[in-house]
């Protein structure tokens, strides 16, 4: 996706770079499961940390799908205050949603000029796929983090499931089986684990697929959760940090066994 190179653009790199600057330094394990043809890469989304980890350190080109809400100034108040901050404790709202205001002209300025695609809810999510499905034919990889507010493990939260019908249009406009590849932020270990990917099976039915693959990015980002060294997880909804599980299975609150199927 072409970005301006105006002013906004300008001011972008310079917030890029301090995050870069002060960001911990973020190692990748796993880079040989990316495969060398355009794919899907599908991960946690560990707050900010997934977004941030994708834009600087994940491998090779590609763009990362966001939310449209994010890209618009009059939009970014409510949805940053419901998607982020809504669980604060009622007595300091007050200062998270003075917050969503404030930061209403940077997420605008950040995310429409990084390697992003905007994610629509509406009819415009055609604009979507078809931006998806041509970075995917220029050679870049799509980036995207499907987890919403619905407790699945001790690890993830579910995932939302209809990006997987990207493979099928792909499929279909160049004859290739698009391959997913699972991504796990674990940002107190300053480490981002890929996983072996899942590969689309276009004989298979679609809604069939669709389950397959989204299951199997579940269990491998959790197996790659749990075979790391032990951490406290970042979890999806930004929670007091009191609440954060940790990654050791025997150590799951049960407010986090909710099955997600």
């Amino acid at each position: 996706m072409e970005k301006r190179r105006g002013f906004s653009y300008r001011c972008y790199r310079i917030i890029r770079w301090f995050v870069w600057l002060f960001y911990p330094r973020t190692q990748v394990v796993g880079a040989e499961n990316l495969p060398e043809e355009a794919s899907v890469i599908v991960g946690n989304h560990a707050q900010m940390n997934g977004p941030i980890t994708a834009e600087l350190y994940l491998p090779g080109e590609h763009d990362t799908w966001c939310a449209s809400q994010m890209m618009e100034l009059k939009e970014v108040p409510d949805y940053a205050f419901s998607d982020f901050w809504s669980s604060k404790p009622a007595s300091i709202r007050w200062f998270y949603r003075g917050l969503s205001y404030v930061i209403a002209p940077i997420s605008v300025c950040v995310f429409q000029n990084a390697r992003t695609i905007p994610v629509y809810r509406d009819t415009r999510i055609v604009k979507t796929f078809k931006l998806t499905l041509s970075a995917l034919e220029s050679g870049k990889s799509i980036v995207i983090f499907p987890e919403h507010n619905q407790p699945c493990n001790h690890i993830l939260y579910d995932f939302q499931d209809r990006f997987i019908d990207i493979a099928r249009q792909y499929y279909k406009r160049t004859g290739k089986s698009l391959s997913f590849v699972p991504l796990y932020n674990a940002p107190a270990l300053k480490t981002m684990y890929l996983g072996a990917p899942v590969r689309y099976n276009p004989e298979e039915n679609p809604a069939a697929e669709r389950k397959r693959i989204k299951e199997a990015l579940m269990q491998r980002i959790t197996a790659m959760a749990e075979s790391a060294p032990v951490h406290t997880v970042v979890p999806y909804p930004n929670l007091p940090k009191s609440q954060y599980p940790r990654s050791n299975a025997n150590e799951v609150s049960s407010s986090h066994e909710t099955a997600c199927r």
